[in-house]
């Protein structure tokens, strides 16, 4: 997409339009195979849930899972797919944000499968913004430590915001760090940890300064997960499993300087990078979703006929899924225009518009799995379909990726005057 005096050509670049095609002949060739072999269509079909639960470690991905998703990931990399948004020198293709989302609006269109599977944000090509944040902000040493590893997917961290009384206001956390000499002792809690029981490190976020509700005074620490004090207490069961949503402490936890992340003081800048990248893909992922459930629906209802006729000539089942239509058409061309933006002006420059596609793009792929349900009746219910898979996963967007409200209360400071339009480079917005 791009902007000239006089017009504006919305047409998707052909280098991307080509990519899109390149990887599809990649998931007919590999991944599907890799799919149908060895019984693993059971992480798909409509034992899913129980397939890849390892109910004997309390709710963990079950490992043969794990492995399969390694595989997928290992020959999608070893095709020169996992890397895109990279930059070259690692890789990648210098991938751009406009590439990424519609790239995993592509893939998250196909359906439930090996080349995309949402619940882990597995995907064919990696969204592995722990790599883009250690590029951004690590120090050479921590570059040299971890980017080789983060690029192939071999290692990764974890990310210790979220607390357990303080939800979606991370300027309020009670995990604090006192400089001892050269080091730091942590102490405090973090929930919804995701992936922390495959990781090395946590990447904790800790008041170091500044008083309770400022921007300024995070620090982001990375933290080994077997540092003495370091306690996982639990992994929170879920509306979808498995689980690896880890509730962890930290009792006294030892690093040293060396183990900040982006400077002290500034943890929150670094994790408002991470939000703005992160959410306008997965804003992308769930119309991906969304317009998965409409297309399969609208297939349905041509073909099943009660009464006679078919479900499609009634418009009780038309225009609802009319509306889910037009509402992904209005969302696919903000998503669009939004990355682009990001890709012009930087990841900072459209933050109420990532907000926009974000909230609304998971709600309508909740409507469009409701709707899909309804259309395809009692089978629509069952787990023989992937509706109510579809569903229950992207229902935790509506809360996990900034809640709806707080994606709205973001729009509305940008509305009223309340929030810059534009964070500079490095100073956070609150929010």
């Amino acid at each position: 997409m791009s902007q000239g005096d006089e017009n504006v050509d919305f047409n998707l670049p052909p280098d991307l339009q080509d990519y899109l095609a390149e990887l599809d002949g990649f998931i007919e060739r590999e991944i599907k195979p890799l799919e149908q072999a060895d019984d693993n269509i059971r992480f798909f079909d409509h034992r899913r849930e129980d397939a890849r639960t390892d109910w004997d470690r309390g709710g963990l991905p079950s490992p043969d899972w794990e492995a399969l998703l390694a595989e997928a990931r290992r020959r999608a990399d070893a095709a020169g797919h996992y890397r895109y948004a990279f930059p070259k020198e690692y890789g990648g293709r210098d991938g751009t944000n406009l590439g990424m989302a519609v790239i995993r609006e592509h893939l998250a269109r196909k359906g439930l499968g090996l080349h995309c599977d949402l619940q882990n944000e597995h995907a064919i090509v990696g969204n592995n913004v722990g790599l883009l944040l250690m590029l951004e902000y690590g120090s050479a040493s921590q570059k040299d430590e971890w980017v080789d590893d983060l690029a192939a997917g071999r290692r990764g961290f974890a990310f210790g915001i979220t607390e357990p009384a303080h939800g979606s206001d991370a300027t309020f956390m009670e995990t604090y760090a006192q400089r001892d000499g050269t080091n730091w002792v942590i102490s405090g809690e973090k929930t919804w940890n995701t992936g922390v029981h495959a990781a090395s490190h946590d990447l904790i976020f800790a008041r170091t300064s500044g008083a309770p509700g400022s921007g300024e005074g995070i620090t982001a620490f990375l933290v080994p997960v077997d540092a003495p004090g370091f306690t996982v207490e639990e992994y929170l069961w879920t509306f979808n499993m498995p689980t690896d949503h880890g509730h962890i402490s930290l009792t006294d936890v030892r690093v040293p300087d060396t183990a900040i992340l982006g400077g002290e003081g500034r943890g929150l800048a670094v994790v408002q990078h991470f939000f703005n990248e992160n959410r306008i893909r997965q804003a992308a992922s769930s119309l991906g979703a969304a317009q998965f459930c409409i297309d399969r629906s609208v297939a349905y209802a041509k073909t099943r006929a009660p009464f006679g006729k078919p479900l499609a000539a009634n418009q009780a089942i038309q225009f609802p899924l009319v509306e889910l239509q037009t509402q992904a058409e209005m969302l696919r061309a903000l998503i669009h225009k939004t990355a682009w933006g990001m890709d012009q002006s930087g990841p900072f420059s459209q933050s109420e518009q990532v907000s926009m596609c974000n909230y609304v793009a998971n709600r309508l792929c909740c409507d469009a799995a409701d709707r899909a349900m309804q259309v395809h009746g009692g089978l629509g219910y069952s787990r023989h379909m992937p509706f109510e898979h579809i569903y229950r996963h992207h229902r935790r967007y509506r809360i996990t990726e900034g809640s709806e409200e707080i994606q709205m209360r973001r729009v509305a400071g940008y509305m009223f005057g309340y929030m810059k339009q534009r964070a500079p480079k490095g100073v956070p917005e609150v929010s």
